[in-house]
């Protein structure tokens, strides 16, 4: 573990009035849309700063268990995407113990210093594989961002197992390469 973030961690009950347990174990306790709704939480119903509010709710979502709800709801009715999802996910935490997995209601953030991919289910029949990758021309396979926006600079669709091959392997490895 980063050792700022330890320091954050040891610091947590003098200064958030709790410990990293007691948080995660209020968050439990509530359900929330997005991770910033829990951060806004945090902070407005218990005083807890923008950086330990982030912090505690990011490191919630990075346990199996708090997260397993929000990726069973997005492949609801799309269960035929969720092996795509389970071999991108082997990859990207076979890439380093730096990569972090955070969940939200409609998608998959993979992080190293700062999110490198985004998994989406889009439909019923397709992943959207979200990229930040920089000076990196688009072409037939690696598209413009779509409906990503700003939040990627390029998209690839995934329609099965077979899509998770060595280009693409390639391409998510440059991306986490980029993200430190």
């Amino acid at each position: 573990m980063d050792k700022a973030l330890q320091t954050m961690i040891d610091n947590m009950p003098e200064k958030t009035g709790r410990s990293l347990e007691e948080w995660k174990k209020l968050l439990k306790e509530h359900t929330f849309e997005k991770h910033s709704h829990a951060v806004k939480f945090l902070k407005q119903e218990h005083g807890v700063t923008h950086g330990f509010a982030n912090t505690i709710v990011s490191l919630f979502n990075q346990e199996p268990g708090n997260q397993i709800d929000l990726i069973a709801k997005q492949y609801e009715g799309r269960e035929s995407l969720y092996p795509i999802y389970q071999d991108l996910i082997e990859y990207v935490t076979g890439l380093g113990e730096d990569v972090t997995i955070s969940a939200k209601k409609t998608s998959v953030s993979i992080i190293r210093k700062h999110q490198f991919i985004l998994i989406k289910p889009a439909t019923k029949t397709r992943i959207d594989l979200g990229f930040k990758l920089k000076d990196v021309a688009v072409g037939e396979r690696l598209e413009d961002s779509g409906p990503f926006g700003t939040m990627c600079t390029h998209r690839v669709r995934l329609t099965s197992r077979a899509d998770v091959d060595e280009e693409l392997k390639t391409w998510i490895k440059q991306a986490y390469d980029m993200s430190v």
